[in-house]
């Protein structure tokens, strides 16, 4: 087969992660009985909100005579961090092999978000009537799974005593890695570098996931080619192999495993033909590449903590001009800005209280300028009750300060940094930071802001900034380390980029959903980036 090929090929081939699938099992206790003669037949119904209408997903089995089911079918659902996904679960007594649901008995339902069931991996809940009331003593019992195999595999390879298949010198040998795919023809998955004038080559280490290897069948056959690269795409075959992911996990760092090259047309010409080499596993570790569900799903908690900017610049909040002003609907830029990000992320913390702090206002009695205070004015409690609880002290507190300034963003991030490294010393994955900063304007405190970011970056922590109103807000697109990575003033880079910036006037015209959608998009990542460079398994992960 000749095909073109550059001197260092490229790395893995084949699928990577695509969307996480969540597993939800449901089970009843103590449903009503609503058949004369005998017991209820339930049957569970799953409904999601789309659009503000409820649209039917999927539907269990039935469960004859039985108040206390365990439905053996399985929900099927695609997780969205970044969205609300609100669900309902319904249950009736089939009573007809109609599948129309006003034919059958309702025995009660329950509403929630997606988030709230993975936050707590199985949640157990009353049953209500269309009235509000409890079903009886009717429950319902919801757990989550994660679907998607997150193994991975790394293999160090070698080789020794290839075929010579150069004229003048010695081969350039690579490997490529094969799986069946479902027409019966070999699917190639993965494509080692070429080692230049050798027999006896040694490969980089290489990780893929075990999907793409073996579609997570460690006895499935797999082929192993070599070859020897040619710049003309001509590659010349050495010889192959055929084995398993089992077979290559006896390879250990004290004992690697050999396994002879061949090459089936010498082999048929050449009585006394023994191998065309030999290739050698070094060593072959199964792991586990641990998703941002695999957190949450292991009990890890989101602190979110609210910082509002107070400065001059936002205008009189008693006039229609200013950035603070609540409109006759009750809301303003700040406070889309709270629910947008709020409604997410109050579902992965339990108790649902969050710290809500305010920057550059003078505060009463004195008027002295605060950069970091309780916009409950209750320093030693500033937290609210749920995203509701912030919205409220937010309006409570506007009469009550006069706005000043300057802009400065580094008080709030330090604050919020000091309760960050005091998690890490439970050293384990259970509390991730997450910082709302909502500003009108230039950063005061620049090189403070600088400095403050690239300490937060080596902490369980991101910073999300939304600017509001019509601002040049340069000085935020430099923070957030997309393009560039952030310094301090001193020189330190940020260990890794933990700021995204967004400002609202981009999301002005368009549904509330987008604005958390682009603002959460990196959060999941920037979670597990942190989790694993200090090597934190989910608390209740399982080994691979």
């Amino acid at each position: 087969m000749a095909y073109t090929m550059t001197p260092t090929p490229a790395g893995p081939v084949g699928s990577q992660y695509c969307v996480c699938k969540v597993e939800l099992s449901i089970c009843g206790q103590n449903l009503l009985d609503r058949d004369v003669t005998s017991k209820s037949d339930p049957f569970c119904v799953l409904f999601m909100e789309v659009n503000g209408k409820w649209v039917e997903l999927d539907r269990t089995e039935t469960a004859v005579n039985n108040l206390n089911p365990a439905f053996a079918k399985k929900f099927i659902i695609d997780y969205h961090f970044e969205e609300v996904q609100k669900l309902k679960f319904a249950l009736f007594d089939q009573d007809k092999s109609s599948t129309q649901l006003y034919e059958h008995d309702f025995l009660g339902e329950f509403s929630c978000t997606l988030g709230t069931i993975v936050s707590s991996k199985k949640i157990t809940r009353t049953l209500l009537l269309g009235n509000g009331k409890p079903a009886g003593k009717g429950m319902i019992t919801i757990a989550a799974q994660e679907l998607s195999d997150n193994r991975v595999i790394t293999l160090s390879m070698a080789g020794r005593k290839l075929d010579k298949k150069d004229l003048f010198g010695k081969s350039d040998p690579f490997l490529e890695f094969h799986k069946p795919g479902d027409d019966g023809k070999w699917m190639l998955v993965h494509r080692t570098e070429v080692i230049k004038y050798t027999l006896d080559p040694v490969w980089k280490p290489f990780t893929v996931p075990l999907v793409s290897l073996c579609d997570g069948d460690t006895e499935k056959l797999i082929k192993v080619v070599c070859y020897d690269y040619d710049s003309d795409g001509g590659h010349d075959f050495i010889g192959e192999f055929q084995t398993s992911v089992a077979r290559l996990c006896e390879a250990q760092d004290a004992s690697p495993l050999e396994l002879e090259c061949i090459n089936p047309k010498k082999q048929k010409k050449k009585k006394n033909y023994k191998n065309s080499g030999i290739i050698i596993v070094k060593s072959c570790k199964i792991t586990r590449d641990f998703s941002f569900l695999d957190y949450i799903l292991g009990g890890c908690q989101l602190m979110f903590t609210v910082g509002i900017d107070f400065t001059a610049s936002n205008g009189n909040p008693q006039e229609p001009s200013s950035l603070h002003y609540i409109n006759p609907l009750g809301t303003n830029e700040y406070l889309s800005a709270i629910w947008a990000v709020g409604q997410i992320i109050q579902d992965y913390d339990s108790d649902k209280m969050f710290p809500a702090l305010g920057f550059g206002a003078q505060l009463p009695p004195d008027w002295k300028v605060s950069h970091e205070f309780a916009i409950n004015f209750n320093p030693r409690n500033p937290f609210c009750s749920g995203v509701e609880g912030i919205v409220q002290a937010y309006s409570a507190c506007l009469p009550h300060i006069r706005f000043y300034g300057p802009t400065n963003f580094s008080p709030i991030i330090n604050h919020v940094a000091r309760f960050a490294a005091q998690a890490t010393q439970q050293e384990t994955a259970s509390q991730y930071f997450i910082l709302l900063i909502i500003t009108d304007g230039v950063i005061s405190d620049m090189d403070e802001t600088r400095h403050a970011v690239v300490q937060a970056s080596k902490l369980p922590m991101s910073i999300i900034i939304v600017g509001v109103g019509n601002a040049d807000f340069a000085a935020m697109e430099f923070l957030d380390g997309d393009s560039r990575v952030l310094h301090s003033y001193t020189g330190e880079e940020a260990v890794r980029d933990i700021v995204q910036f967004v400002p609202f006037r981009n999301f002005r015209n368009v549904p509330k959903e987008t604005l958390a959608k682009a603002v959460l998009a990196e959060l999941p990542q920037q979670v597990v980036q942190y989790f694993k460079h200090q090597n934190l398994p989910p608390i209740n992960s399982e080994p691979a």
